[in-house]
Order: C-alpha cells, then sequence, then structure tokens
C-alpha cells in the first residue's frame, strides 16, 4: 500500500529540531511511531474502533452522541447495540454485502455516526454528499461511484434517482426498525484493510470533483495517530462538531472520536448563537470549525459570544482553510483560556497530516502543526523538482498509510496526483521551519505569474487584512497580453468606509516590492467562498472579466 514502506535512514542524519533527513532530503516526523494493525489482518475501522472502546471501555453512562438542536442523547451502550442491530439487518432486509456502495445524502444527525459505522463493518463502502446537492451534483457523484442503495431524509429524497437496491429514509420508522430490531445471529464479514472504506469528493488539485478512495486502513490509521496522542483526562472529552459528517473533516472526527469513547456532539448548519448555547449547556472542552466559524467568533459583537458560559472550552480546532494572522491574534485577544490549534490536510490523506499537539504547540503564530505520526513529508520546488531544506518554498508532498488508495475510475487523475513511490503531490506551497512547524503559503494553481515573478495571492492579502478600511479581501489573476497576468484586489469595506481604489493600490505600494503591486481594485459586498470557507479565486477572475467586458 502507498506509503507503507517509507525510506530507512539512518537515525544520525535526521534533525531532531526540524526532522529533516540531510540524506535524503525528506521530514520525518517528531512524534512517536504508532503501531498499525499487520496488514495481513482483516479488520474494518468499525472493528478498529470498537476494539479501542473495548480496551479502555467507557463507563456505560457515557454519553456517545448528542443532537444540539435536540439535545437527545444516545449512551455508548446504545450506539454500539443499534450499529450491530443495523449491521445485522441490511444485509438481511435490504442484500447489502461487502463491496457494494451505499449513497448518503443528509446533514448532521444521529442516525449518520450509527449509518457509517454498520455499514463498514459488513464491509460496504460509504459515499456520502452535500444535502445542498443539486440533481445534476448528485448524478455526477453517483456516476463516480456507483451506489447501489441510498440512505437519504425525507428533505433530500426527491433529488435522488431511482438506485437498483432502493432508498432508506433515515427520518422514518423503518430505519428505526433497522436500528432496533432483535438482534439475531451477526455473520462477521471478512473485510480486509486494504477494501474501500469510503468514498469522499474531492477537486483535487485540478480539474471537476472526483471521487477519493479511502481505505479501512487509511482511516485506521487515522484514528491511531489521534489516540497515541491524546492526552489524559479525568472524564471522557466533549466535542463539539460543527463540520459536516459528509466533509473529511467531520468524517474522520466521527471515527475517531467515537472510538475513543468521547462525546460528539453535532451540529447542523452553523449559527454562532447555537454554538454558544451547546458548549454552554453540553460542557464542551474541545470544538471542530471551519475558518469562517472561528471569524465569526472574533468579529461578533455585544453580547452575541459575551452571554455564554464557555468556561468549560479547552481548545478550538480549525481546518479546511487556513487561518490569517489577523484572526488568529484576535481570537487570542478575545478567548485568552482558549487554545487555538490549526491543523494541514486533505481529502486524499484522510484529513490531517500536519496538526498543533498541545498549547506549546499552539502559540507558533502562522504555524498548521508538525508532521503527523507515521508520516513523511517533502518540500520540492516546481520548476526543478528539487527537495528543498527547511525555511525554503516549494510544493509539499506527503506520503504514509493515510494517504488515499487514488481517485475511483480515474487513473490519469491519480497518476497526476500520487507517484509510483507513494508521494502525493499537494499543489500547495508551503515551507516548514527549523522546529518542524508546517507554513502555509498559496496554492501554487493560485499563484500569480506576473512578468515570470511569482507573487503569492496570501502574502497581499495579509497586507491589506492590515487596513483598518478592509473587512475582507481575496487577491486573484487577472490576465493581461505584456505582463502575462497582474494580482488585482477584490476588497469588502467594512461598514461606514469611504476607501477608494487608489488609496488601496498605494497602501501595497509602500510595504511591497514593485513586481507585487495592485494593479486594479474591484469592491464586492461579500467575497465568494465554498462550503470550507475557502474562497474562490477562479470566481474573482471570472467576476473581473466580467465586469471589465461590460464596461466596454
Amino acid at each position: 500500500m502507498a506509503g507503507e514502506n517509507p525510506t530507512s535512514t539512518a537515525t544520525s542524519s535526521i534533525d531532531p529540531s526540524s526532522g529533516f533527513c540531510s540524506k535524503t532530503l525528506v521530514y520525518h516526523s517528531l512524534r512517536p511511531p504508532v503501531p498499525l494493525p499487520p496488514l495481513s489482518s482483516n479488520i474494518s475501522i468499525a472493528d478498529y474502533a470498537f476494539s479501542l472502546l473495548a480496551a479502555t471501555p467507557p463507563s456505560p453512562a457515557t454519553v456517545a452522541l448528542i443532537d444540539a438542536s435536540t439535545s437527545r442523547r444516545i449512551l455508548y451502550p446504545e450506539l454500539i447495540r443499534r450499529v450491530r442491530s443495523l449491521a445485522s439487518s441490511l444485509p438481511s432486509r435490504l442484500r447489502l454485502s461487502r463491496g457494494d456502495r451505499a449513497l448518503i445524502i443528509s446533514p448532521n444527525s444521529l442516525h449518520v455516526p450509527i449509518l457509517y459505522f454498520a455499514l463498514f463493518s459488513i464491509g460496504v463502502v460509504v459515499s456520502p454528499i452535500n444535502p445542498a446537492s443539486t440533481k445534476s451534483e448528485i448524478l455526477h457523484h453517483i456516476q463516480l461511484s456507483k451506489p447501489v442503495v441510498a440512505f437519504a431524509t425525507s428533505g433530500t429524497a426527491l433529488n435522488v434517482p431511482p438506485l437498483s437496491l432502493g432508498m432508506v429514509i433515515l427520518d422514518s420508522a423503518e430505519f428505526e426498525s433497522l436500528m432496533t430490531s432483535e438482534l439475531g445471529e451477526l455473520d462477521r464479514v471478512e473485510v480486509s484493510q486494504s477494501d474501500t472504506a469510503a468514498i469522499l469528493y474531492s477537486s483535487g488539485t485540478t480539474g471537476r470533483v472526483k471521487g477519493v478512495e479511502l481505505t479501512h486502513r487509511n482511516l485506521i490509521t487515522t484514528v491511531a495517530g489521534v489516540n497515541a496522542l491524546r492526552l489524559a483526562r479525568k472524564s471522557p472529552a466533549v466535542t463539539l462538531c460543527a463540520v459536516p459528517y459528509f466533509h473529511v473533516y467531520g468524517f474522520a472526527l466521527c471515527a475517531r472520536g467515537l472510538g475513543m469513547g468521547e462525546t460528539l456532539v453535532h451540529m447542523g448548519r452553523f449559527d454562532l448563537g447555537a454554538m454558544g448555547r451547546a458548549i454552554e449547556e453540553f460542557k464542551v472542552c474541545q470544538a471542530a470549525l471551519a475558518p469562517p466559524a472561528v471569524v465569526a467568533m472574533v468579529k461578533a459583537g455585544g453580547s452575541m459570544m459575551d452571554g455564554y458560559d464557555l468556561s468549560s472550552l479547552e481548545v478550538v480546532r480549525c481546518g479546511g482553510a487556513p487561518l490569517r494572522r489577523s484572526v488568529v491574534n484576535g481570537f487570542r485577544d478575545r478567548f485568552s483560556h482558549v487554545h487555538l490549534a490549526q491543523a494541514y490536510g486533505l481529502t486524499e490523506t484522510t484529513g490531517r497530516v500536519f496538526s498543533t499537539v498541545g498549547p506549546l504547540e499552539s502559540k507558533v503564530l502562522g504555524a498548521t502543526g508538525r508532521l503527523c505520526p507515521n508520516c513523511e513529508a517533502k518540500v520540492v520546488d516546481p520548476t526543478t523538482s528539487a527537495a528543498l531544506p527547511p525555511l525554503q518554498s516549494g510544493e509539499l508532498w506527503v506520503r504514509g498509510p493515510s494517504i488515499m488508495k487514488g481517485y475511483v475510475g480515474d487513473e490519469e487523475a491519480t497518476r497526476a496526483i500520487l507517484d509510483s513511490e507513494g508521494w502525493l503531490r499537494t499543489g500547495d506551497l508551503c515551507y516548514i521551519d527549523c522546529e518542524g512547524f508546517l507554513f502555509f503559503v498559496d496554492r501554487i494553481k493560485e499563484i500569480i505569474k506576473y512578468k515570470g515573478y511569482q507573487v503569492a495571492p496570501a502574502e497581499l492579502e495579509h497586507v491589506l487584512y492590515s487596513h483598518p478600511d478592509i473587512a475582507e479581501v481575496a487577491i486573484a489573476a487577472y490576465p493581461d497580453d505584456e505582463a502575462g497576468e497582474f494580482p488585482m484586489a477584490f476588497v469588502v469595506k467594512r461598514p461606514g468606509s469611504n476607501i477608494d481604489a487608489s488609496r488601496i493600490k498605494d497602501f501595497v505600494t509602500e510595504k511591497v516590492a514593485p513586481y507585487k503591486k495592485i494593479k486594479r481594485v474591484l469592491f464586492l459586498e461579500t467575497l465568494p467562498k465554498n462550503a470550507q470557507g475557502k474562497v474562490l479565486r477562479m470566481e474573482l477572475t471570472k467576476l473581473a472579466l466580467l465586469t471589465t467586458t461590460s464596461k466596454l
């Protein structure tokens, strides 16, 4: 499997501070290696998670799942019964068998983790998608994953076309019956760790959405790594999951949280007030948030957050996109008792491959953590393909047992991102410092080439965010016959500001090299973003061209 046999290196050539090997030019994890089950062992991610629970069993009174909107709870004994009952019912009633694929289209609910674990345990591939997907988007996902059955809600079912084994409505008496029926003889399904456990969706480094095949081994690696690094607690951690279960962030959180006996509190659509109430009511100690939620916490005025008791909150974990330094500083000022821990990962890496562990690491401003256990990394010059030492920016390559099997049904796209030695090209421009911390610079495909010079949008955005009249800003490329392209600023003003384009250009000119100067400015009400909070730069370029054309 990709990344299972990393290059053997003499320990003496590895810098103990950065993990960089001067002989191979490869970064090694500074975390202790984590033992994984032998590859020959037939064990699903559900089996592995439940084995962790058996080794350190939570109290029977420990809550496994909480719905923040209804306060409904499911205890661990009930969770296990429901998973086993559903795993027994699905093959007999729906004729599901190992290797079949199941489409899941549902918002976060108590049913979703139970369904995931039941399907994992019988070797059925889980394929969750955004419940807000349009009919054409759903059809594209179906063409990629080829599911035989759909699990939907009464609100999402209408958009799903007929499948060979039909559809089950999650908020129905039928599904409740499947989870609570008398547990009969449960035939053990031999699931190989190399079997595909899930197909999640990503645009990768280029092109249209692709189906990412994640194996049971990938998920076991992720859960094992987090389990090895968790801190001892007197009582189980209560984690607020304010990210969707269909996204790799929430998907991996679900697997590892339940495997470690934590209490998982989920939210539906993010709402700042609802989050404050959930933290107070359920004594949440850690929250998993997307970047827009952290920004909202920082910007909240008046008593929006101050009206809630947040004293139980110890750490906020943020992933999906890097946070600006101004946001990090604002968070620290506003919530001084809470550690802000960032992580770096992709769908193709089963979530995080760099992460922040503990309060000291969370203080490193701008970093997204250190390399996770059992992982390796390289920083590669995009032009020469030469591996680079610490503090030099290049494309981040990663390798290890959490790297995907590939893109389903797309060998060409798989070869473009994953080489024969198991290295995954992330498409991200990054550097690793002398202490082994990763710093994100920008997406390589979004680097602006001005007369041969490289301009990183994130650098200019950082400059502009320091201006008091700017609420939000994004930099994107604008095509130019002479220069190739140049940086253009898309600005959301702060309320009451009368700043104009010339003042913005002058502000940047004073702080950057001449080739990085802003040539155009367009003011917007909001910036276009995806569900994870990433700014859609290509949409901005299209908007700029459309605006320019309409004025001709």
